[in-house]
């Protein structure tokens, strides 16, 4: 039996694979976390469930890798499964389970999705860093956005903000500005793929006083990011060749 590790896109059907899609359907059982499940009930109303919640993400997979050894499974991430998604533990997991055979399906992440909803942002190098501190020490994560910032890196941050940290943009911001102009262009995309689907185009002086949710994707463009006609673009230097 198989384990599909599936990254299923931003929250809309048309962003979903195809690759993606076969796998579901090729999967008895979904196991996934609650809002997740919920959205994929309504695409896929003849599937088994399982759920679990918020920072259960061990009992998750564990729970997909034992129902797998004896039908195929689809343990369900947003956007990509490696990005910030289940596909590494479900790999350190399965090496209790030999005989089921785990394969990562990938999605369209939010920095690919938001990214094209404001523009071109992502042409040129540039670097994903998740502000949440639950699984990472804030110390490591302060450095890597000094260190990308000073690189002139494109950043773009997930896990904005929460009802627990909602100074954390502000925080990083901080930081962006020690080697970042005021000016620098940035990009917000919210509910991406949803109904309240929207995006901003600010400076990074005005992003530091917006504030967002965990539903916002954060764009923070390098040294020659522009705004043309109200879009984010990064050029790659082709016009210069």
């Amino acid at each position: 039996m198989k384990l599909y590790v599936v990254g299923f896109g931003a929250g809309n059907r048309q962003g979903m694979t195809l690759e993606a899609e076969t796998a579901i359907r090729n999967s008895i059982l979904i196991v996934g976390y609650t809002v997740y499940v919920e959205i994929l009930k309504k695409w896929f109303p003849e599937k088994e469930y399982a759920v679990t919640g918020m920072r259960q993400e061990k009992e998750r997979v564990c729970l997909a890798l034992h129902e797998a050894q004896n039908q195929n499974v689809s343990l369900i991430c947003s956007g990509d499964a490696e990005l910030y998604g289940m596909a590494g533990l479900a790999l350190e997991l399965a090496e209790s389970y030999p005989d089921t055979d785990v394969e990562i399906i990938p999605g369209v992440t939010a920095a690919l999705s938001g990214g094209a909803l404001l523009g071109a942002p992502l042409t040129h190098d540039f670097a994903i860093i998740s502000l949440s501190d639950l699984l990472t020490p804030a110390e490591k994560i302060r450095k890597r956005l000094k260190c990308t910032a000073e690189a002139d890196f494109v950043i773009v941050l997930y896990n904005p903000s929460s009802r627990s940290r909602p100074d954390y943009l502000q925080k990083a911001c901080d930081i962006l500005l020690e080697s970042k102009s005021p000016e620098t262009v940035c990009g917000i995309a919210r509910n991406i793929g949803r109904k309240e689907e929207n995006t901003r185009i600010l400076s990074l002086a005005e992003l530091r006083n917006t504030p967002v949710d965990m539903f916002t994707t954060v764009f923070i463009g390098n040294s020659e990011t522009k705004s043309i006609n109200g879009r984010m673009v990064t050029p790659r230097g082709y016009r210069n060749v």
